[in-house]
């Protein structure tokens, strides 16, 4: 396999990640501002498992639909503002679900015979689920908690197995990919379930994966350059173009059943459970496999590129050719010393002649009289 594709495949592509990291830089930035404003102005469609209320869910069919079911909650005096209605599934086994506040047990009975009574099925078939807010706020409690323990955890393990500064790179990638993960739930209006807050620490531990592969190559090429002058940004900057196609495959792979999770199991068969895990699963898969080339590496790259070690080497980075050559040879050469070559190269280059005129140019010393 030869072209660009081949280089690829075989991790030889010449690709500057940090000298474009700032591109990943803004672009995060954007979209962490933009969730800020969202969760401030707008918040989190949350589902009735978190806000607490009570759910109703009935065939679709006969004279039952939207509009009708509204009108069975005015009828009941329940605010419809409020309310979420949505269908579910397709074709003949299409369903709709009703969510609203909390209402007394009479309350609750008077929608299932209505709804049952306009769809016309019995009364069984209209399923009725009641949670308190009470339950809801420990579910979010318990997942914030979840949360916290894991970044506890994975920071130690890498402190321990690589260094404390690839720890905190890791960290605040993670923490970079909740907050976009949470924004485009915000942003787009999708419910919150304990489904998607599953998702989300599953996620997490693909985002992991992810950064810790790069990191690993990182660590093996700090050792194998170590006896040069090589900077840390060539470090990080072959590190990821060895391991680019390892992290694409992965990603690839992952991203595929929760495609055909989100097509087939929701749009086909109509499994909203499938839905509201498969769509958290999509979202994060793709801003983990972003954050761990465009913000955990680069992160990384700043904090060692400022130890005494790497600190005079800052800006040298070897682009395309030299790239290659630095990944062949395991040795680059600075700019400084490209400087120098040339100088000499020029000097190999003069004639034997010209040194002879070069020495005979100078005035011959007087010779001192000698005593006869």
């Amino acid at each position: 396999m030869s072209g660009r594709w081949g280089r690829l495949y075989n991790g030889e592509t010449t690709i500057d990640f940090v000298g474009r990291r700032w591109w990943g830089f803004i672009a995060s930035g954007i979209v962490v501002l933009a969730t800020l404003f969202s969760l401030l102005f707008q918040g989190l469609n949350l589902g009735i498992d978190f806000e607490g209320g009570v759910a109703w869910e009935a065939p679709l069919k006969n004279e039952l639909s939207i509009d009708s079911a509204t009108k069975i909650l005015e009828e009941n005096n329940i605010e419809t503002r409020s309310a979420k209605i949505q269908t579910l599934g397709g074709g003949s086994s299409q369903r709709i679900r009703i969510q609203a506040d909390d209402q007394s047990a009479e309350v609750r009975s008077a929608v299932q015979k209505s709804l049952s009574e306009k769809a016309k099925v019995d009364v069984a078939e209209v399923s009725v689920s009641s949670v308190s807010s009470s339950w809801g706020r420990s579910i979010t409690t318990k997942a914030i908690r979840a949360l916290l323990v894991f970044f506890l955890i994975v920071s130690l393990y890498i402190a321990w197995r690589f260094e404390w500064k690839m720890a905190i790179a890791a960290i605040l990638a993670m923490v970079h990919d909740v907050v976009v993960s949470v924004g485009v739930y915000s942003l787009l209006g999708f419910e919150v379930t304990p489904a998607t807050v599953i998702a989300f620490l599953t996620i997490l531990g693909f985002s992991l994966y992810d950064t810790i592969v790069v990191f690993d190559k990182v660590h093996d090429n700090t050792g194998r350059f170590g006896a040069s002058r090589v900077s840390y940004e060539d470090i990080v900057n072959v590190s990821m173009n060895q391991v680019l196609m390892r992290s694409l495959n992965t990603s690839l792979a992952a991203i595929l059943p929760v495609v055909s999770l989100l097509v087939l199991g929701a749009g086909v068969f109509g499994a909203v459970a499938l839905q509201e895990f498969a769509l958290a699963l999509f979202v994060g898969l793709l801003t983990g496999a972003y954050s761990s080339i465009f913000i955990a590496t680069p992160l990384l790259s700043i904090f060692k590129s400022r130890e005494p070690k790497f600190r005079s080497l800052i800006g040298q980075r070897s682009l395309k050719a030299d790239m290659t050559t630095l990944m062949q040879t395991g040795s680059s050469v600075s700019r400084k010393q490209s400087v120098r070559s040339g100088a000499d190269a020029a000097n190999a280059t003069s004639t034997p002649i010209d040194a002879v005129t070069a020495v005979l140019s100078h005035p011959p010393r007087p010779r001192k009289k000698t005593r006869r």
